[in-house]
């Protein structure tokens, strides 16, 4: 494979005509030491192509369904000057990526044995059990610099919580060959971030239980407050600023509906498992009187 042997690129070496390897054992070759030629035959593989510009399309297609606004892939691994990203964007990606089971124990790996390429290592390098970092992927050359997407947890209580980030264009002095001293920085740099993260991270109580977050309107000049069920914690950093979200669903509320009755959910956050809090009335929804009746009606 004469791409395997091309220079100034992270890859797989050895790689021989005619072998063949599972997809998981792709997936270690990709992620845990950088193999770029692995991603162009990955690309060729899943199109069912030569073409590798079908592949990078398909990249292309992806990064937008996930909001990537201000990412372009030109190349399967990302080494090609045209392929552009931002921190924000590849964070996005991260989250997107680790929400797979398989994914995350590819990159979790400090090394693996792969039949018929040898033993492959882990470039990531922040793997010390003293910060929780369990992937993602490092990547590095002296245009780009040095760049990092991580993966770190912390036990916050008693749950493991993901923390997701990136770093990028981290720049070494000159001379700064290919990158190797920026990937350095990075590493270094990620490591002081996480750190602080990490040591931040907490829990708080955003609602507490009983606490009136709204109130139902009875079009008539009456309000009846709305109540959380039971407490509503989350985890953060002190400062962070919460995003509240009302969210539909309970009973619908009608004359007569008794305190306690389920109206809907307040949400912390947005995505799949966010915290939530079920709301409810918290006095009786009264019927309207005779004389509210008739003023509606002149």
């Amino acid at each position: 494979m004469e791409e395997g042997r091309s220079e100034h690129e992270s890859r797989i070496e050895g790689l021989r005509v005619g072998q063949s390897f599972d997809l998981r054992s792709m997936l270690k070759m990709l992620m845990i030491p950088s193999g770029n030629n692995v991603a162009r035959l990955l690309g060729r593989w899943h199109t069912q192509s030569e073409d590798e510009t079908v592949f990078v399309r398909k990249m292309n297609e992806a990064a937008r369904s996930l909001g990537m606004k201000n990412t372009v892939y030109t190349d399967p691994s990302g080494l090609d000057k045209g392929t552009v990203s931002t921190a924000v964007d590849q964070l996005k990606l991260a989250e997107a990526v680790m929400k797979f089971d398989s994914f995350r124990q590819v990159v979790a790996l400090p090394d693996a044995d792969i039949p018929g390429a040898g033993r492959i290592y882990n470039n990531t390098l922040l793997t010390a059990d003293a910060l929780s970092v369990r992937g993602i992927k490092t990547g590095s050359n002296t245009p780009a610099g040095g760049t990092l997407s991580w993966a770190a947890y912390k036990t916050v209580d008693g749950e493991d919580r993901l923390i997701l980030g990136t770093m990028m264009d981290q720049h070494a002095p000159p001379r700064d060959p290919n990158g190797a001293n920026s990937l350095k920085l990075v590493l270094d740099n990620s490591e002081k971030v996480i750190t602080a993260v990490r040591e931040a991270l907490t829990s708080a109580t955003a609602v507490r239980k009983g606490e009136v977050v709204g109130a139902v309107d009875d079009g008539l000049g009456g309000r009846t407050p709305v109540v959380a069920t039971r407490d509503l914690t989350v985890v953060g950093i002190p400062g962070q600023k919460v995003t509240l979200a009302f969210r539909g669903g309970g009973q619908d509320v009608v004359g007569g509906s008794r305190a306690g009755t389920v109206v809907g959910e307040l949400t912390v956050g947005g995505g799949a498992g966010a915290p939530s809090v079920p709301l409810a009335l918290g006095s009786e929804f009264p019927e309207p009187s005779v004389g509210a009746r008739l003023m509606r009606v002149g």
